[in-house]
């Protein structure tokens, strides 16, 4: 059997990201359970805001191609995402809808969604921890069919969650990190 691939996505691009941290070491916990983890960052893959006018007279970004293919080439993923205004961030949203128009030979538009498992976290600086832009992240994967695990991180209070080394203190904190890291990878190899 080929070795677990997952890929984590942090949908912050701000220096000191809470989110991004988080990210991090998420993929360190993946690393310790013996998976392959790639961890990108979206300032390597800029797309313009979506526009049908745009795609029907250029088509499809090459980067959101790139990122479909990144996508393809794991077993499952890992969207941490920053909550704006009760949801999720533009850069988030604007990644999604491109990476969903990409459509390969062979393939239903927005397949990639529909043949891996997504877990979502995110971390935030208020009690909520981010549960409103989760609440609305699960509802857009649901709507492209994805399938999202059951378990999910909102790390409250993040300004207070990291350690001078930036992983995370609180042992509540850690271990449902550890949680979702685990349930994801049982989904993810359940659905290889």
């Amino acid at each position: 059997m080929a070795a677990l691939k997952i890929l984590v996505i942090p949908a912050s691009l701000r220096t000191g990201s809470h989110n991004a941290k988080l990210a991090a070491q998420a993929a360190y916990e993946f690393a310790q359970a013996g998976v392959d983890v790639t961890r990108l960052s979206l300032a390597d893959y800029p797309l313009p805001i979506y526009d049908g006018d745009l795609q029907a007279k250029s088509g499809v970004p090459k980067n959101a191609v790139n990122l479909k293919r990144m996508v393809a080439a794991h077993h499952g993923i890992l969207l941490v995402t920053p909550e704006y205004n009760s949801s999720v961030p533009p850069l988030l949203k604007n990644t999604i809808d491109w990476v969903s128009r990409v459509q390969d030979p062979h393939e239903a538009r927005g397949q990639v969604f529909r043949m891996r498992p997504f877990a979502v976290a995110a971390a935030s600086e208020g009690r909520l921890g981010g549960t409103r832009a989760l609440a609305a992240l699960r509802l857009i994967l649901s709507a492209l069919q994805a399938t999202v695990i059951p378990n999910q991180l909102a790390l409250s209070f993040a300004d207070q969650a990291y350690d001078d080394m930036d992983r995370l203190k609180n042992p509540a904190d850690i271990e449902g990190l550890k949680a979702l890291v685990r349930q994801l990878i049982d989904v993810s190899q359940r659905m290889m």
